[in-house]
């Protein structure tokens, strides 16, 4: 147990000894080893040294494959899990809109740019603005 301790206290006299602003964290829960920024240079794609998984060291997080860190942090927290960020993927790759309420995706074959989503919500596919009467500027 005392040499537990000892060892506890040895790693939080060498992490506090690395600037605030160079250190961070493997964002993966079960590693969070901690990491140094040294400063050189722009790095986005990087893998953890001790969990060797990949990371966006720009955001912190894991790796968000096909979206950039503009986009990612964009999503909602519940929509940053790989397989959310593939629907994502697919969705730009077809050109499939979001429902502006219930941000749910729709897509559409032919027709009008009129849609009413599944929550009922009406709105213009081209720009997502709710459907009124006198909306028709799209094309």
């Amino acid at each position: 147990m005392r040499q537990h301790v000892v060892v506890l206290w040895d790693e939080v006299i060498c992490e506090s000894l690395i600037p605030l602003a160079q250190r961070f964290y493997c964002p993966y829960r079960d590693c969070s080893g901690l990491l140094m920024n040294d400063g050189g240079g722009d790095v986005r794609e990087a893998e953890c040294p001790f969990c060797n998984r990949l990371f966006c060291a720009r955001c912190s997080v894991t790796w968000h494959s096909g979206v950039d860190c503009e986009e990612f942090s964009k999503l909602r927290f519940d929509e940053r899990g790989r397989e959310d960020r593939m629907v994502h993927e697919l969705a730009k790759k077809n050109q499939w809109q979001r429902c502006p309420r219930c941000k749910f995706f729709v897509e559409r074959k032919e027709g009008c740019l009129h849609i009413t989503c599944r929550c009922g919500f009406q709105f213009c596919y081209a720009c997502g603005a709710a459907w009124s009467s006198t909306h028709g500027g799209c094309r």
